[in-house]
């Protein structure tokens, strides 16, 4: 599995999960696939960058079950997530729909597989510039109320470790 972090601006990064083909895992995966999951978290970027300059990076996304209309509901529909970066309760992230802005940075994106970096943004803009992180992922499937992203390091390299938690409960 792809999956795109585009971490944003100073209003708040926003991650971007691209779904898995239904094709052989020899095969490269689409980098033009509609995403999965489009999140906001309330955060600001510059927390993120801040908690994995120390190489780890943990974020659980927690709905209550209570609040859902079904545990049937997929992980992926679920509106609004409590947020915990590395055990720490920093907010929430707000499931929302793609905006042509969105589109552009992932036109940007399709020829990028594996990366960090900078993006700019038009010179009229308030937001600054755009960072983001490309990265493959290994999805786990724990059950119908919880899923985790591991991003998955090139061989040979001990760089930064970051990992996703869907849990409802």
């Amino acid at each position: 599995m792809r999956m795109m972090i585009d971490l944003g601006n100073q209003r708040g990064p926003l991650p971007i999960m691209d779904p898995p083909t239904s094709v052989d895992c020899g095969r490269e995966e689409d980098t033009r696939s509609s995403p999965l999951l489009l999140l906001e978290f309330a955060v600001p970027t510059a927390y993120l960058a801040r908690e994995m300059q120390y190489g780890l990076l943990r974020i659980a996304l927690e709905c209550d079950r209570q609040k859902e209309r079904s545990s049937s509901c997929s992980l992926f529909n679920v509106p609004v997530w409590s947020m915990y970066c590395n055990g720490r309760k920093v907010g929430f992230a707000i499931r929302r729909q793609m905006t042509v802005n969105d589109v552009g940075v992932l036109k940007m994106m399709q020829s990028v597989s594996v990366g960090a970096g900078v993006l700019p943004v038009a010179p009229k803009s308030e937001d600054g510039d755009l960072m983001y992180l490309r990265a493959s992922f290994e999805r786990v499937i724990g059950s119908a109320d919880s899923e985790s992203f591991h991003m998955i390091n090139p061989v040979g390299s001990s760089g930064q470790e970051l990992s996703i938690f869907l849990l409802r409960s």
